[in-house]
């Protein structure tokens, strides 16, 4: 359960940060300083609580963190993935009552 999570972690860091050099060398490090911080627990209810946190960071990860590229002084170009791109529900300031068939 933890290899893969590590794994998982590290996939997800190389998608996110794709081209990124610094951004992919200081998340490696990180993952891999907090699970090597954390490799002599033994408490059962701590693994499950750094677990549960290192679960919650690859997704918010994954489905939060947006690449953006400069591309003039005052211009930056976002590169959204896959798993940002969702559908969108347009705001209205008045519904719309639905009508009884």
């Amino acid at each position: 359960m933890v290899l893969k999570l590590f794994k998982s972690l590290h996939r997800t860091r190389q998608e996110v940060f794709k081209n990124d050099t610094r951004a992919l060398e200081a998340a490696r490090q990180k993952i891999n300083e907090e699970f090597k911080n954390n490799q002599n627990e033994t408490s059962e209810e701590k693994i499950n609580e750094l677990l549960k946190i290192a679960s919650d960071v690859e997704v918010i990860l994954r489905t939060s963190v947006i690449q953006a590229v400069h591309t003039d002084s005052d211009k930056i170009l976002l590169i959204p993935r896959k798993d940002l791109l969702q559908d969108n529900t347009p705001y209205l300031d008045k519904p719309t009552k639905k009508r009884e068939s």
